[in-house]
């Protein structure tokens, strides 16, 4: 894949020469508006809100909502005096630990490769890293924007994610949770109990995205002028009556427990039938 940033990292006095490569692969469905009467494409103008009339691209300014109603034009002088300097350096801040860094301030990953001649300061830094079980916190400038940058460790590869800042993480002190003392303590231990037996080892490639899959078959179907016929998915039937939660959790943790061959042996019967 291209790169898409070539810079350096820097921390301390030492500077490693790194190249940016996208560390995640989009896989969504592409859909087109279409008129139903022609199947042809739909094109979206600019219009003006007032009226509906159409808007060239040259009259177009970017304006800013101060208040409802009212705005302020801004220029390109005006966007060129608030420009950072550009840099091609990613200076560590800090190096933090990884347990102190809420998730909801990671956003996307790439990998940073390590250019010609940084391949040994590039290890340097990785292991370092890997010993002391640090997220190094640094800045970047990506497409003429400032991101907040967490740099860490997987397996051999240093990963960069573009980070949130802290006025766009809302505060869990927005919402009211839940306090522990309403979890009774029989309650809590066979929880326990049924989070233990889920417990597995993380293997991503089982995770699997039913409803693009069933979408897919949708499509292949049509477009063989076939009619796919798909089951339903099952409808919540909650209503609204006070859960037994110890019930709903031992049956839960009967289940779990049930031999796995026994589960074996009525999948190949239904399959056999």
């Amino acid at each position: 894949m291209p790169t898409i940033w070539k810079g350096t990292i820097s921390f301390g006095l030492v500077n490693i020469p790194v190249e940016l490569a996208s560390a995640v692969r989009p896989d969504h469905i592409a859909f087109r508006m279409l008129d139903s009467t022609t199947n042809t494409p739909v094109k979206y103008e600019r219009v003006r809100a007032s009226d509906g009339e159409t808007v060239p691209w040259k009259t177009i300014v970017k304006g800013y909502e101060y208040e409802k109603g009212r705005y302020i034009v801004l220029t390109d002088e005006d966007f060129k005096a608030a420009a950072l300097e550009s840099s091609k350096a990613i200076d560590i801040l800090d190096f933090v630990a990884q347990s102190e860094i809420d998730p909801r301030f990671f956003e996307t990953p790439y990998f940073l490769l390590p250019a010609k001649g940084g391949e040994r300061s590039y290890a340097l830094l990785r292991e370092a890293m890997r010993e002391s079980d640090v997220v190094g916190i640094g800045k970047i400038i990506m497409r003429q924007h400032q991101h907040l940058a967490g740099i860490h460790v997987v397996d051999d590869a240093l990963i960069l994610e573009l980070m949130r800042f802290a006025n766009e993480v809302v505060d869990a002190s927005t919402y009211t949770f839940p306090k522990a003392s309403t979890v009774r303590p029989a309650e809590r231990t066979v929880a326990i109990q049924l989070v233990k037996s889920l417990s597995a080892e993380f293997e991503p490639g089982k995770y699997t995205d039913d409803y693009r899959a069933n979408l897919m078959r949708v499509i292949k179907a049509k477009s063989k002028g076939k009619k796919l016929v798909t089951q339903a998915a099952a409808l919540d039937k909650s209503d609204g009556k006070v859960l037994d939660l110890m019930a709903v959790l031992k049956k839960s943790l009967t289940r779990e427990r049930a031999p796995a061959k026994k589960a074996v042996k009525v999948s190949r019967r239904k399959r056999a039938s």
